[in-house]
């Protein structure tokens, strides 16, 4: 297992301590095997390295690997090809992704966010761009939060796109926040989207966890839509991140009385985007044709047997035996198949018969 993975379970883990430690050892390998004397190096506070080595001696890392297994959870570190390419861009990105779902699936992802306290104009709007960007093959990115962000979820799901929930707690079942969203985020994954932290499994909500899981919202996304958001709302706190990484801001015009319009209506004031229709943000990102573009790279099965197969491929690596038992289809058939369609550049494989996606 990669000390990414277990660093991330150190609960006094950061993303400034995770670089410190990489910035004198070069890799966490070297890290692991340092005394308290070298680890002094870093800059941590010897209280901090104390509680660093005593919990790295304590670690399970059989129960680990058990649980992210029975929670069908894997993990993305900065090194890993399928670690989203916008999020490496930021400042401070995760050192680590902890994953449920499909990651491989984010098109041109957009951020949607807003105020819990939402009104009757705030969803009729959520509901309404959303579907239309959804449609047009736009990932939504939001936060899993009640109000504005369940919204964006469920609108996306509806209207058969793709979305992907950040959370400030751990994605396992048990620990899904808010509760009442558990059986949405089922839904995100169901429907072939994925719920992404940076907590590991078990990690309970904090003032901090929220805030900083903004950051990733925004880094996922080519620019953040904000709908509704009063003055003090942890919407502008994306939206400043999305600012502070060179992305584009959206924001919804509000009816100047009420007291979710403060927030917005200051970011229109200050140079965001003003929206009306999702073709505003399609025109602003130079996206007009997306789904003309989508819909050409999109892997076109010659047969009923390569539709089949297809609907079991993904970027994650599948034994040839694993192909064979879910398509239920004879092993010659399934090898001769996909021997072809390696040459026609629609699956690869890896080696040892475990094919992925071609493109």
């Amino acid at each position: 297992m990669k000390k990414e993975i277990l660093f991330s379970y150190f609960p006094k883990a950061t993303v400034k301590r995770y670089q410190q430690l990489i910035t004198v050892f070069g890799n966490l390998d070297k890290a692991w095997q340092a005394d308290s004397e070298i680890l002094k190096k870093t800059g941590w506070e010897e209280k901090v390295i104390q509680e660093f080595l005593n919990w790295k001696n304590k670690i399970d890392e059989e129960k680990i690997t058990k649980i992210l297994q029975q929670e069908n959870i894997y993990c993305l570190t900065r090194d890993d090809e399928n670690y989203p390419e916008l999020l490496k861009q930021i400042y401070d990105p995760p050192f680590c992704l902890f994953v449920r779902g499909n990651l491989d699936m984010i098109k041109f992802p957009i951020a949607v966010v807003g105020t819990r306290k939402f009104t009757n104009y705030g969803q009729q709007i959520t509901e309404e761009i959303v579907s239309q960007l959804a449609q047009q093959g736009i990932t939504i990115i939001s936060g899993l939060a009640l109000g504005i962000d369940g919204i964006a979820h469920n609108a996306t799901i509806e209207a058969g796109g793709k979305t992907i929930a950040v959370l400030g707690t751990g994605i396992n079942k048990k620990h899904i926040y808010p509760a009442a969203h558990y059986q949405l985020s089922e839904k995100i994954i169901a429907s072939g989207g994925a719920l992404i932290s940076e907590y590991p499994p078990g990690a309970l909500p904090s003032k901090y966890s929220f805030p900083r899981r903004n950051r990733i919202i925004a880094g996922l996304s080519v620019g953040t839509l904000v709908i509704e958001a009063p003055e003090e709302s942890g919407s502008l706190i994306t939206a400043q991140y999305a600012l502070d990484n060179n992305r584009e801001v959206f924001a919804i015009p509000q009816n100047i009385t009420s007291i979710n319009s403060t927030g917005v209506n200051n970011l229109l004031k200050n140079g965001a985007h003003l929206i009306t229709q999702a073709e505003d943000i399609l025109e602003v990102l130079n996206l007009e044709k997306i789904k003309e573009f989508i819909d050409n790279q999109e892997i076109i099965p010659d047969s009923p047997t390569e539709a089949k197969i297809l609907e079991i491929l993904t970027k994650e690596p599948i034994h040839v035996d694993v192909i064979t038992k879910k398509t239920q289809l004879d092993s010659s058939t399934v090898n001769a198949t996909l021997t072809l369609m390696e040459m026609k550049g629609k699956v690869r494989n890896l080696g040892g018969m475990n094919y992925i996606l071609g493109r």
